[in-house]
């Protein structure tokens, strides 16, 4: 299939739809030249956004017709995979399996797992050569319907859990950019700025490329959502972009760490201007908690302070991350308390090792083996350091145990964590342990 064909094909589709009854197969007739495949799956697409927008009638006639010609070419035979012409076949096939399915990924998963092979970076440049031409020869409102569904498929192939990662999050990042041509401030403000919101978000997880720049785009993303989203007008899309800019400077290489993480403790605090306990209440804790570790990790100011603060945060997310209504969100909060015990200036240092003890083993209450590898075996290293640094008081009086029982504990633990750090599945971890 020619991309530069795909215009033909919607001008004769046009008028198939348009002409008088009776006169479609004249017109067929003279457009023999575009009876091919490409026609076939085009008659497919068009149908499926014609049903999306209830024309039943026009939907039912192209189905038909697409139908009569893949029986007149023998579109039934398996052909070989691999040639552009391929590509593009199977994009108009997902791309009207998205359409018909309405977004459900129950049938548009089955679809992409029996084309694993097609899920590769040349979909990507067939995807975008595809649209760029296709835009070119639709009007308006196709082109809205259609860059409505490229996002869909891109919302959808990013939380596909098959196939390769960095290539499943490059498609959405084409599909995102390809949509924002259509979708401009001026005409789509509120498109326009969602979609800026979701490259944002795809930049902020890409692999491909230097993690660097990569944050940097998504920062620029974020930013320009927020020339739409008005703390006044779009309250709750303006606080969640805070709290997305807020983790992107968290995790951001350039500049200066101690100004981004100020950055990042000013953007969180600016999303719980909206994010109100009573209103917003998992919200609410997520940022208690986000706040917490942000001063955690501070650099300015006095680290004693900072981690008094993040204390505070940390119990203020508890009162709403409870163990019998969030209970993951619970267990990752008693983890992050343990940690800041574990590092407290304040206080007691054999009280606050106990204190980060006791939160650790809470912690694995939830985080099981069986459920939960990775954080058990986190939670378990860390409870090797915890016994590794624990002090045994005078007198031998204490339940803290000798410092010759807490090595062996703290051995014990590690040992425990290697179950599942192993070195051919998490080697830096691993690495870390020994």
């Amino acid at each position: 299939m020619n991309e530069e064909r795909i215009g033909l094909y919607l001008e004769l589709i046009k008028k198939l739809l348009s002409c008088p009854d009776g006169e479609e197969p004249g017109i067929l007739q003279a457009h023999r030249e575009l009876w091919d495949e490409g026609f076939v799956l085009t008659l497919r697409m068009v149908a499926g956004q014609l049903r999306e927008h209830g024309q039943e009638n026009g939907a039912e006639f192209l189905l038909s017709l697409a139908g009569q010609l893949a029986e007149a070419l023998g579109m039934g035979k398996k052909r070989h995979s691999g040639a552009p012409k391929d590509y593009l076949n199977f994009l108009i096939q997902l791309l009207q399996t998205v359409s018909e399915s309405q977004r459900n990924p129950q049938q548009v998963y089955p679809f992409l797992r029996q084309n694993l092979d097609k899920l590769d970076l040349q979909l990507v440049k067939v995807l975008t050569t595809w649209a760029t031409n296709t835009f070119a020869h639709v009007e308006v409102g196709q082109a809205t319907d259609l860059a409505i569904l490229i996002g869909n498929l891109a919302n959808l192939i990013q939380q596909f859990p098959l196939g390769n990662r960095l290539v499943n999050l490059e498609i959405g990042i084409a599909c995102y950019e390809i949509i924002s041509t259509v979708f401009n401030c001026e005409a789509f403000p509120e498109k326009w700025a969602m979609t800026q919101n979701n490259l944002a978000a795809a930049y902020s997880n890409r692999i491909k490329g230097s993690r660097a720049e990569n944050l940097e785009r998504a920062i620029t993303f974020y930013e320009a959502a927020l020339a739409v989203y008005k703390l006044e007008n779009f309250p709750e899309q303006w606080a969640t972009t805070q709290n997305n800019l807020a983790i992107a400077y968290s995790n951001r290489i350039k500049g200066s760490r101690a100004e981004n993480l100020e950055r990042t403790i000013a953007f969180f605090e600016s999303a719980l201007t909206v994010y109100k306990l009573e209103n917003f209440l998992e919200d609410w804790a997520e940022t208690q908690n986000n706040l917490a570790n942000a001063y955690n990790q501070r650099i300015n100011g006095s680290r004693a302070d900072n981690l008094e603060r993040a204390i505070a945060f940390y119990e203020a997310a508890l009162t709403v991350r409870t163990r019998e209504n969030f209970p993951e969100p619970w267990a990752m909060t008693q983890n992050n308390l343990a940690a800041a015990y574990s590092y407290r200036i304040n206080g007691s240092r054999a009280e606050n090792l106990e204190r980060a003890i006791a939160f650790y083993e809470a912690a694995l209450t939830v985080y099981k083996l069986e459920d939960f590898p990775e954080p058990w075996a986190t939670t378990q290293n860390n409870l090797a350091a915890a016994y590794s640094d624990r002090i045994n008081t005078s007198a031998g009086l204490s339940d803290h145990g000798s410092r010759a029982e807490n090595l062996e504990q703290a051995i014990e633990f590690y040992q425990a964590a290697l179950t599942v750090r192993t070195h051919e599945d998490f080697p830096e971890q691993w690495a870390m342990t020994q």
